[in-house]
């Protein structure tokens, strides 16, 4: 595992560069807390009301931005009468996001621009109440996250009648991965539960980032068999300080985890197959990885 994972790094052991769109999506991310003062020394802000009705002309900019559409066509896709619909493009007419060309409404350069943020207002909008549960769970740690690639993402939370929803999820991805990589603030899963540890000792090839004390509560509850697994090569930790979340890289998904503080028990666990997230997760790893330390068994075991 340690030649897959060096393969990702560069020579100081930080994660290369990403793909463009995670690349542009990370800056997004590092310069949405200064958009403000930006917008403010550009001295030209743009009009709330304004804001707001692009906001309610979302639909019809949407569907323009499939293709272009005569009147009867608009009112046929939105389900909206023949006076709503003059309105709607009127409106877009006058903020020059349309023009008509064959008696159909085409989406000006602007407008498609205006169309796209408007959606991807929406999406992001939808995906932070979504993952509510986790961003709380999280704190202050959730600035790490990007949200566009969690859209679709399956969110798994604790009920009361059912506290453990988010751990049955998680395991039954480690039941279908045949590699397993992540760090976790406290156990992956609780230690009573005895099929996780199971694959992670005798059948996924696996490898844990673990606050030191974790490590040690492992090893006095599976003393042998978490040795023989290390020494077969099938399992390898690592231990670091301080750790923001958990973090879970499956063979085809990648999960986020949080956790209740008083009883180290599973909140809410987040998964998804999108590409980019799975390659923000291959960062964000990498990079605790290099601020982590192997476990030395000879010597950090038999203490």
């Amino acid at each position: 595992m340690d030649s897959y994972q060096d393969d990702r790094l560069d020579d100081d052991g930080r994660p290369p560069p990403g793909s463009p769109v995670l690349e542009a999506i990370l800056e997004n991310e590092r310069n949405r807390r200064y958009l403000g003062q930006r917008l403010d020394a550009a001295g030209d802000r743009v009009d709330t009301n304004l804001l707001g009705d692009i906001v309610r002309h979302g639909p019809v900019l949407e569907v323009l931005l499939e293709e272009p559409l005569d009147r009867r066509e608009i009112e046929a896709c939105l389900g909206v009468s023949r006076a709503t619909s003059h309105r709607y493009t009127q409106w877009l007419d006058e903020q020059d996001f349309v023009e008509k060309v064959d008696g159909r409404f085409q989406l000006t350069w602007r407008g498609a621009v205006i169309a796209e943020e408007v959606l991807r207002f929406e999406a992001n909008v939808r995906t932070a109440h979504r993952m509510t549960p986790l961003l709380d769970a999280v704190c202050d740690d959730h600035r790490d996250f990007v949200l566009e690639p969690f859209v679709d993402a399956t969110i798994t939370v604790a009920e009361p009648d059912n506290p453990y929803r988010p751990i049955e999820r998680f395991i039954a991805l480690v039941r279908e991965s045949d590699t397993f990589r992540g760090f976790n603030t406290t156990h992956m899963a609780p230690l009573v539960l005895g099929e996780f540890h199971q694959r992670v000792f005798d059948e996924t090839d696996t490898e844990i980032i673990y606050l030191p004390h974790i490590v040690e509560k492992l090893f006095e509850t599976y003393p042998e068999r978490a040795r023989e697994a290390i020494d077969r090569g099938h399992l390898t930790l690592r231990t670091r300080e301080g750790l923001p979340y958990g973090l879970a890289l499956f063979d085809d998904r990648v999960g986020i985890g949080g956790y209740d503080e008083t009883t180290g028990l599973m909140r809410v666990f987040v998964d998804t197959d999108d590409p980019i997230a799975r390659e923000w997760a291959e960062r964000v790893y990498a990079s605790v990885r290099a601020d982590s330390n192997p476990l030395d068994a000879k010597s950090d075991l038999n203490r």
